[in-house]
């Protein structure tokens, strides 16, 4: 059972692999991104999966099994509330306590001037965007830290203490999860590694969106300084949860940077010069970065025809995916094209149709993995989504196409970049530092034996600090 199962891993991440690279596996690949869905499926309610995440680990595996799919996410859910809660974060609506049972956990807009970070702030964030994220923004996103310069109490030690710990615990136990998939499930895992752009964490995060908006018509010089400062940290994170085989992308979710949320002019200005170096940095470094684009983003695929020929995967939400399809389906490979709406309303036959119109204009010569056009929740009907699977697996099958072996693709890129290329403004604290070694050594006594063990150990367990401010703020 063990060889069975491995040789199942290896030609589903092999077809997968292919598809990523815009080329023609033997059929074409599903990867459905199953949140809140998995947890129906396997009998647990919302709060069950996103307040325990052994459950939402179960519920993928339930699917893994069940399902013919290519390739899954260990968990689609992904926001661990007990996490959240430990750190005390105030911009969660968690199931079972701030909205009901069955759910899916909701993001909390700031209300207007109560936004996270304010709008004179922007020199702060862009000075020293470590040191504020820290010492600003977390105390206020946070209802038990206290910021610097106020007595510390016995619940913002704590939050600090079990944030950290439960963000190791969690994250830890997502290799396991790697593993269980591989092993019980034959299943690969579809992403690894995370990003957003910088002006949707300003969005998101930060000013809020009608804060940002503001800020875009009234200081958009400080705006974009501030996603320049963010860049090179967004990187960092990036490459250090990316995939170590070069396997599968990197993933951006793709907020409110789009028209109508945005100009075409702010767009332009704003939005693609300060994202657009880094998706090249991480090319540069072998990586492909899978585009979520949630929404409309046709009005931008132009933009996105500028970047290196296979260095991006292009999903497809609410927009037309054979014009999608039209524009970049020469350079990248396509995935989505099944809505939602359909999946939850439809009928069997509805739900087949479609399938069979994306696989023929999209599909037909590669390049093309079957997913819906946004992330599956329990909405979903299971027959539907099941037909989904079925007719891809009958219907979708190339003649004479060929999976490509994931340990030989030619695609991956043997250049040697530097460790974080050089991408946005030069920050006080270089991306993955907390406290500098040379602030660092000058605090301890000569040191008489290996000084090059002690920076070692000491410079990896302060990038732990980064690593915990920056998941805070991209992940959760």
């Amino acid at each position: 059972m063990a060889e069975s199962m491995e040789a199942r891993y290896q030609a589903r991440l092999d077809r997968y692999v292919t598809a990523l690279r815009n080329k023609q596996p033997d059929r074409v690949p599903i990867r459905p991104f199953v949140a809140e869905f998995a947890a129906k499926y396997a009998g647990y309610t919302c709060q069950e999966v996103t307040h325990d995440f052994q459950k939402a680990f179960d519920a993928v595996c339930r699917c893994a099994v069940d399902f013919d799919w290519d390739a899954m996410v260990g968990n689609m859910v992904y926001v661990w509330t007990g996490l959240t809660q430990a750190i005390g974060l105030r911009y969660y609506g968690t199931p079972g306590i701030d909205v009901p049972p069955d759910t899916g956990f909701q993001y909390l807009e700031p209300p207007q001037g109560e936004e996270f970070m304010r709008a004179d702030e922007y020199d702060a964030l862009i000075a020293d965007p470590t040191g504020f994220l820290f010492n600003t923004w977390l105390p206020r996103v946070s209802r038990d830290i206290v910021p610097p310069g106020e007595a510390s109490t016995f619940r913002s030690n704590l939050a600090f203490l079990k944030g950290g710990m439960a963000m190791w615990n969690y994250f830890g136990g997502f290799g396991a999860q790697a593993q269980r998939m591989r092993a019980e499930c034959g299943m690969p895992g579809a992403i690894s590694g995370i990003l957003k752009a910088p002006l949707d964490i300003l969005g998101d995060k930060l000013r809020g969106y009608v804060g940002l908006s503001m800020d875009l018509f009234e200081q958009p010089d400080k705006v974009k300084a501030a996603c320049e400062a963010l860049a090179p940290h967004l990187l960092s994170t990036a490459l250090a949860t990316s995939d170590p085989a070069k396997n599968v992308p990197v993933t951006i979710w793709m907020h409110r940077g789009c028209v109508p949320f945005i100009s075409m002019d702010q767009f332009k200005a704003l939005y693609w010069p300060t994202l657009k170096p880094i998706i090249e940095a991480l090319w540069a470094s072998g990586h492909q970065v899978l585009f979520y684009a949630e929404g409309d983003w046709n009005a931008h695929l132009e933009s996105f025809a500028e970047l290196p020929e296979g260095s991006i995967v292009y999903h497809v939400d609410k927009a037309d995916i054979f014009e999608a399809h039209k524009v970049l389906g020469n350079r990248f490979c396509i995935s989505g094209g099944i809505p939602n709406f359909l999946l939850t309303y439809g009928t069997v036959d509805e739900v087949k149709d479609r399938c069979k119109k994306v696989i023929d204009e999209v599909g037909a010569d590669g390049g093309y993995i079957l997913d819906a056009n946004a992330i599956i929740q329990n909405d979903a009907k299971i027959e539907n989504v099941r037909a989904m699977t079925e007719f891809t697996r009958e219907y979708g099958v190339y003649r004479g196409g060929a999976s490509e072996s994931a340990e030989n693709a030619e695609w991956k890129r043997s250049a040697a970049p530097e460790a974080f290329p050089r991408v946005g403004r030069p920050a006080k604290r270089a991306p993955g530092v907390c406290i500098p070694w040379e602030e660092k050594v000058a605090e301890l006594p000569a040191i008489q034996g290996d000084a090059g063990l002690v920076r070692r150990v000491w410079e990896d367990v302060d990038a732990l600090g980064f690593t915990f401010i920056m998941h805070c703020l991209v992940s959760f």
